[in-house]
């Protein structure tokens, strides 16, 4: 993105992240009932582990993988509205996940794992981004990246331009869509297909390990059944596990 998109994004975020906080309690929100389940799935148990959260939010996830046993949890974010909390095991820095390796808080330090859930597609330059990353990891380490499944974009972009599915989901341009957290404000990303997705993985330097496109549990499908239909149609998300080449 240029640096006017990514100031738009700036004072967008900076907004929103206060009504996503409160978003994601509801208790019928993605990120309690499928979102959230599958990243920390595939983290796997955190316990002892020093944590990199890239794109943290209001660090309020931070907080649960410090109650999850991580011995540590480093959360950056563009907006800086974080969650009160004094503990000194949590670190969360007001910082542009675009300039990752210039966060003086980081500098020299090296991570067990590291965390982009739902943030990457905000970065300037993935490759860069993730290759950042990449380098604060610790040799046994490794990065997980939950992103929006391009299907959605695909097919949310056809329906507004009365276009195909097919020609949206190899469009280039940015997307702008309405927040469903607050629909007074609009964010702009990239969209990806999964083949650029796995592009900017190795172009970074990394390879994936696992992936995993969750799915509703039966008992929340029949509790909350407004949200199968919506996932029967945009297909929700995908995570990645991914580690260093060398690691391989």
């Amino acid at each position: 993105m240029s640096g006017d998109e990514t100031g738009a994004l700036a004072s967008g975020w900076h907004e929103l992240a206060g009504d996503y906080e409160l978003g994601r309690r509801k208790p019928d929100a993605f990120d309690r009932i499928l979102d959230w389940p599958a990243e920390l799935s595939v983290l796997g148990d955190v316990t002892g582990l020093d944590v990199l959260d890239v794109g943290c939010g209001s660090g309020a996830k931070s907080v649960e993988l410090l109650e999850r046993g991580a011995s540590s949890v480093t959360g950056v974010d563009l907006a800086g509205r974080f969650v009160p909390m004094e503990d000194p095991r949590l670190t969360l820095i007001q910082a542009d996940l675009s300039d990752l390796g210039e966060v003086p808080a980081i500098a020299g330090r090296r991570f067990d794992r590291i965390v982009f859930l739902q943030s990457l597609a905000y970065a300037r330059d993935q490759v860069a981004t993730l290759a950042a990353a990449r380098r604060h990891l610790n040799d046994d380490g490794f990065i997980v990246i939950a992103r929006s499944h391009p299907i959605r974009f695909a097919v949310e972009r056809a329906e507004k331009n009365d276009t195909t599915i097919g020609q949206e989901y190899f469009s280039a341009e940015p997307y702008t869509y309405v927040s469903s957290w607050n629909e007074q404000i609009s964010l702009t990303h990239v969209t990806n297909t999964v083949a650029d997705m796995i592009n900017t993985f190795a172009a970074a330097g990394l390879w994936i390990e696992h992936a995993l496109e969750p799915q509703l549990s039966e008992e929340h499908r029949r509790q909350f059944p407004h949200k199968q239909a919506w996932l029967d149609r945009h297909l929700g998300i995908i995570v990645f596990r991914a580690r260093p080449l060398a690691a391989r």
